[in-house]
């Protein structure tokens, strides 16, 4: 394999975005080691079978947006590798259904080796959201649905899942821990489809940014992550993690600094570009609950 192609996967990966699948798995690992044995070789398999359905995800709606006409033209979206003749895609549909198969197994070897069966309907939901997001005939992306499957399977699915599979049982205590989790990646794909607005609106993909037009759409995005800060406090205030929790609210300046440059960019690349910084935010916010859970067990 050349360089140019190895650069050219890396592309369609889009390895950044990993983060948002590590950040939950990595919550209900922490919160599920407080209970008994820690099982790291069972968090490798729950980080490998997630990592192939994320990447599976990527290059899935890459592949449907396209044959879809999505993507083309002056549309940002997706990693283009397609667009700018990269990768074919009947390779990356090659490598999809490989992908989606790799999971498969590996889910199938953890339910059937740790007896965690009641986890089947619950993964075969994220197996379908993951797969119809844009693809046909349901593409719930396109309906403006994208960011609440996005946010319920990369926040209490991925928490409480990974929970149950070190545990062998599910629990109410992940499942709160993960409610900001899943609005703080829901806000990540919101952003995202800021920038591409007009184009998805030229093709019909009728997101919730584009039923509510920029302005409203970047006031949108302020009021959700202030609903994220709240859930923080509470679940704190609550006795579920540490005071440490507090130390989210230092990443408020981040996000007064994404509304300010979200509001004053005209140019949809530079829009786009600054999407790093809700990544950022998503990953202080959540190291933050992370240690503060970890804190939990060790200090009053």
């Amino acid at each position: 394999m050349n360089k140019e192609l190895i650069r050219a996967w890396f592309q369609a990966s889009r390895p950044p975005f990993y983060i948002a699948t590590l950040i939950p798995l990595t919550l209900g690992w922490v919160v599920a080691g407080q209970t008994g044995p820690w099982h790291p070789w069972r968090f490798f398999l729950i980080n490998l079978a997630a990592f192939m359905i994320h990447l599976a995800t990527n290059l899935a709606n890459d592949y449907f947006d396209h044959l879809q006409g999505t993507d083309a033209g002056a549309s940002i979206g997706g990693s283009r590798v397609i667009q700018e003749h990269k990768i074919t895609p009947e390779t990356l549909k090659r490598v999809i259904i490989l992908l989606y198969t790799g999971a498969f197994l590996i889910a199938c070897y953890i339910m059937n080796v740790y007896q965690v069966w009641g986890l089947a309907p619950i993964l075969l939901f994220s197996f379908l959201s993951s797969l119809f997001y844009v693809a046909p005939p349901i593409r719930y992306g396109y309906y403006g649905l994208g960011e609440v499957f996005v946010g319920v399977n990369m926040g209490p699915i991925m928490v409480v899942g990974t929970y149950w599979v070190i545990v062998g049982r599910p629990d109410w205590s992940p499942f709160y821990l993960s409610l900001p989790i899943g609005l703080m990646v829901a806000s990540i794909l919101y952003y995202q489809s800021i920038p591409d607005i007009d184009t998805d609106r030229s093709v019909g993909k009728r997101t919730l940014a584009v039923r509510l037009g920029k302005e409203k759409a970047i006031t949108g995005l302020f009021r959700l992550w202030m609903a994220i800060y709240v859930s923080i406090i509470t679940i704190t205030l609550s006795g579920g993690l540490h005071s440490f929790a507090f130390l989210s609210l230092l990443s408020l300046p981040i996000l007064f600094k994404i509304i300010r440059l979200a509001r004053r960019t005209t140019d949809k690349k530079q829009l786009d570009s600054h999407g790093k910084y809700v990544r950022i935010l998503y990953f202080f916010n959540g190291a933050v609950i992370i240690a503060a859970r970890l804190l939990f067990s060790f200090l009053p």
